[in-house]
């Protein structure tokens, strides 16, 4: 077929997400300058936050005690948290590896802390998330074959385990009712990606990623990958493409059958300053916009393009004003998240 793009559903605790979906990132808990209300206005379908950096700070025990990850956010739908092996991967020089998990010290205060298969589990059903990461490995790019295939084997134990601590909480009375995600590794060797998705996909997952993606490769090299790598995993699944973002990804990754993304991009874009329109980018320091009476888009409904010219949210960003930060990511999420309703949409049309 010319797509293998779907339109479909998945059930969590917290809600229905309807796919293709696009999930902020609110790594410490918090979208970056969006209120919890102003959130709900934007109603994604889900949104993401981070295990590595809710457990050095605020700490779980601590996010539990207050009455969960959901109420801390005070977001009420459906929440995926990434396991923190992507922060492992980035902190090099802070990690030691072994067998059966990491130990790193802290980017904060410089304490030592452990991450296993077990205890990331452990941490996002404490919390209470509706979709938990299984810890894994990320290779840098490029690689080496014999440190893919090593690391590749590494993140297929470490996913196995992690399912089968999930399996035991779920046995125990009460206890946590999210999913569970395993992620396919193997860096761009399209028989290692296949061989993993295999071996996963002979457990019963909720839910399968494309991890080790969008590290450096050239965009060519992204784009093949992504086309080799979706269809390996299980097409009754959801699948989920990790950290990749700009539209024009989000798009092929959709056409070759993916239905859930995570990027900071349109959050760290608004504090750049750089604005995404269905008629390109735009940088809005520039000085071309000084006396620009448009909204951002024309063709935007969101509220900073109800509300706000171009000129006057120049204006405020080059004064430094924090509100333009805010305004400029309420834009950029609208965009994305537009983006993805309308996907939702031509695949509905396409499907009846």
């Amino acid at each position: 077929p010319l797509s293998s793009a779907r339109a479909a559903e998945l059930t969590t605790p917290h809600g229905v997400v309807r796919t293709p979906a696009f999930m902020p990132v609110g790594t410490a808990g918090t979208v970056k300058g969006v209120a919890a209300w102003e959130l709900e206005r934007l109603a994604p379908e889900m949104i993401l936050a981070n295990t590595y950096h809710l457990l050095l700070r605020p700490g779980a025990e601590r996010i539990v005690r207050l009455g969960g990850l959901h109420r801390v956010m005070g977001w009420p739908g459906p929440i995926l948290t990434d396991s923190g092996g992507y922060q492992v991967f980035s902190l090099a020089g802070r990690r030691k590896m072994d067998a059966a998990g990491v130990t790193f010290r802290s980017h904060i205060d410089g304490a030592e802390h452990r991450l296993t298969p077990e205890s990331v589990i452990e941490t996002q059903a404490a919390i209470g998330v509706d979709v938990a990461m299984v810890l894994d490995e990320c290779l840098p790019y490029p690689v080496d074959l014999a440190t893919a295939e090593r690391s590749t084997a590494t993140s297929v134990k470490w996913g196995l385990s992690g399912l089968a601590t999930a399996r035991a909480l779920r046995v125990e009375e009460g206890a946590w009712g999210g999913g569970v995600f395993a992620i396919q590794q193997g860096s761009l060797n399209s028989d290692l990606r296949r061989r993993c998705s295999e071996a996963l996909a002979e457990a019963d997952f909720d839910g399968f990623a494309i991890g080790g993606l969008a590290v450096g490769e050239p965009a060519e090299a992204l784009y093949e990958a992504v086309s080799m790598a979706a269809p390996l995993l299980p097409a009754h699944r959801p699948r989920y493409l990790m950290g990749v973002g700009y539209p024009e990804d989000l798009l092929h990754a959709i056409a070759h059958g993916v239905d859930l993304f995570d990027c900071v991009l349109p959050t760290r874009s608004a504090r750049t300053g750089k604005v995404f329109t269905s008629a390109g980018d735009l940088a809005i320091k520039n000085a071309r916009f000084a006396d620009d009476e448009r909204p951002l888009d024309e063709g935007c409904d969101c509220p900073t393009c109800a509300h706000y010219s171009r000129a006057v949210l120049r204006h405020l960003f080059v004064a430094n004003e924090v509100t333009s930060v805010v305004l400029l990511t309420v834009h950029n999420l609208w965009y994305f998240l537009s983006l993805m309703r309308g996907a939702r949409e031509a695949l509905s049309l396409i499907h009846i």
